[in-house]
């Protein structure tokens, strides 16, 4: 198990700089500083600014300045926010599009398990199909379509809630809403698929031969399987829910992490892209991480041996 958990924690760290080191350079290659749009900016000034931020370095020391740095855990300074490091600015966002995905997270999992459940006991009846469709609609339409559409029949035709903003806990409802759709669909879909195989396997037939309630056949016999591929994708999930809020946060107008990240690639602030960038890379491969030790715990016919997974 240490063995194959190390080998996951080196292909991560690798994986963290061949991506900082790919942004770092496709950002440099696109023409102009974050200072081209400052055209009432002195020569002179824009200078001893550029220089300040180690934008007048030959690129091969810039990289190596920022790679240094990095390794000490230290992000920058943000060019275009004063005074700020970004460090500071992902640590006060993050916490809005971590409590909203938490949320969203939560919700598509019960929600898209119960869907999933409700659908393979009901096969080919009327709640398998009402359950199929709405999945059917929640992978088809994109979240901002969502998104918008809920806006506006639910804040504005009839003022339910606000439409933007978070000044109450009601004012969470519609940003996870729009969220949780996709992975609220796809869990259902996954999870019907999975325990109509589970259902006709032959543990679950010798468990109703022994008189077991179909309440308890399905809690500890065929939940617990039929969840196992929910756990796999549990990880991505969260990870995408998480740091995939961008555009909901755009349409609802949320102080996260995500109108920072849109800001910083509209104001071309390159130790904010890097920062952003890298974190949620750091997101994305520790629950994928998470997710492996999850899927091991969870299947006892899963074991590790020589850092290898054998099932």
């Amino acid at each position: 198990m240490a063995r194959y958990l190390g080998g996951k924690f080196v292909n991560i760290v690798i994986s963290l700089l061949i991506l900082a080191t790919a942004t770092f350079f496709l950002m440099k290659a696109v023409p102009g500083d974050p200072f081209t749009q400052e055209k009432a900016i002195p020569p002179e000034i824009k200078a001893q600014i550029m220089a300040h931020y180690g934008l007048d370095k030959p690129i091969g020391t810039q990289y190596a300045i920022y790679m240094k740095n990095l390794f000490q855990l230290d992000l920058g300074e943000s060019m275009r926010s004063q005074n700020r490091t970004v460090s500071s600015i992902i640590t006060d966002s993050f916490g809005t599009s971590l409590k909203i995905g938490l949320i969203a997270v939560v919700v598509s999992v019960i929600v898209g398990i119960y869907l999933g459940m409700m659908a393979a006991l009901r096969h080919k009846k009327l709640i398998d199909n009402l359950a199929m469709f709405i999945a059917v609609i929640g992978i088809s339409v994109p979240n901002f379509v969502i998104g918008a559409m809920i806006q506006y029949y639910l804040a504005v035709k009839v003022p339910i809630f606000n439409v933007a903003g978070l000044e109450s806990p009601l004012d969470y409802v519609l940003p996870v809403i729009t969220l949780s759709t996709l992975p609220i669909a796809f869990i259902a879909r996954l999870t019907r698929s999975t325990m109509l195989e589970v259902l006709t396997s032959d543990y679950i037939r010798t468990a109703k031969a022994k008189g077991l309630t179909p309440s308890a056949i399905l809690w500890q016999h065929g939940l617990r399987n039929g969840i196992l591929p929910v756990v796999t994708y549990l990880g991505p999930m969260t990870a995408n829910i998480i740091t995939g809020s961008v555009v909901v946060e755009q349409i609802y107008g949320l102080p996260g992490l995500g109108a920072h990240f849109v800001d910083s690639i509209t104001n071309r602030d390159y130790t904010l892209i890097m920062g952003i960038t890298i974190f949620y890379a750091v997101i994305l491969m520790a629950a994928r991480f998470l997710t492996d030790v999850a899927y091991i715990l969870v299947d006892p016919r899963i074991k590790v041996s020589g850092g290898v997974v054998k099932k």
